[in-house]
């Protein structure tokens, strides 16, 4: 029991320092940026642009502001905006499409804080970038091919608040910081679990012997085993917790830079249960094309996977 506790008490401490401390500020950085980005037209007048030259790739303008919100605010926030493209109309085909390319690019949630481990921005952003895009054709041109292609009359009108003047900016950077705190706050709980049973797994020799099992295979495919831990806890857990994870294995030295940006292809997106629980929860028929999204996002995360490791 002793050992139990030790370990929630030094899981729990590890949690609270990673939300409020590394989490905590890049999260208002950003959402500040974004939100009076958003309330000043700008990021209107981007989709806008941006829209025409995407549509190609199978996405609507709705779809290029749910990649910027993956990349720059966190893996859950495109959900508003999954739900408001099926509310408006749009086809089985594009929500697909646009599934697939958030579940393949990186969130801001673990990319941008990782940034403190040493994550290189640049390569990450336009990796994301060409594994999204790439998701998402390979969803609406073969995955989800037969899916309907009907669109009902789309509004794509993006409804936000407005920052005209010093208040209303104040009140978008109010509303941005409790979003921040909301966000990572609610991060605590899954962050604390994660580590808990992550550190339990290792205290009892759990994960060398997984490790163990898995070295033949991660030798031919050229994979430092030291990876394992923090790919099952993406997986199982989520990426805020494999950043919790990295974020002890980075102060213990076992992790070097060049490694974690090796492997950021895979570890860092909303691909894992509790990122495809969140966003499915969109709305019924998002929900009802997962499985085509989660074949595109195959695509999408294995390009950035060789990417990361190419550039890394």
């Amino acid at each position: 029991m002793d050992i139990l506790i030790d370990i929630i008490l030094k899981a729990g401490r590890s949690a609270v320092e990673l939300a409020l401390f590394i989490l905590l500020p890049v999260m208002v950085v950003m959402l500040s940026l974004m939100r009076l980005l958003e309330a000043r037209g700008a990021l209107d007048w981007l989709v806008a642009k941006l829209a025409p030259l995407l549509r190609p790739f199978g996405l609507t303008g709705l779809g290029v502001f749910a990649a910027l919100q993956i990349n720059f605010v966190s893996f859950a926030a495109p959900l508003a905006t999954l739900t408001m493209m099926e509310q408006r109309g749009t086809s089985n085909r594009h929500l697909a499409a646009t599934l697939a390319m958030v579940f393949a690019m990186a969130q801001a949630n673990a990319s941008l804080p990782m940034l403190t481990m040493g994550l290189e921005l640049a390569p990450t952003l336009i990796l994301s970038l060409l594994g999204g895009l790439s998701a998402a054709a390979a969803t609406y041109y073969f995955f989800g091919r037969q899916l309907s292609a009907d669109e009902a009359i789309v509004d794509e009108t993006l409804r936000h608040p407005v920052a005209e003047d010093a208040k209303g900016v104040l009140d978008v950077i109010n509303r941005a910081g409790a979003e921040a705190f909301k966000i990572a706050v609610g991060a605590i709980p899954m962050l604390v679990l994660s580590l808990v049973a992550v550190t339990a797994l290792k205290q009892f020799g759990v994960i060398a012997l997984i490790t163990r099992g898995l070295a033949p295979l991660l030798a031919l495919a050229g994979i430092d085993p030291i990876l394992v831990l923090p790919a099952l806890t993406k997986y199982l857990a989520g990426g805020t917790a494999m950043m919790g994870v990295m974020d002890e294995m980075r102060r213990a030295g076992q992790v070097s830079a060049q490694l974690l940006n090796q492997s950021a292809g895979f570890l860092i997106s909303p691909f894992d249960l509790p990122g495809v629980a969140v966003l499915i929860s969109a709305g019924r028929r998002v929900a009802a094309v997962w499985k085509p999204a989660a074949l595109g996002a195959c695509v999408g995360i294995a390009l950035r996977t060789v990417g990361h490791a190419l550039v890394g």
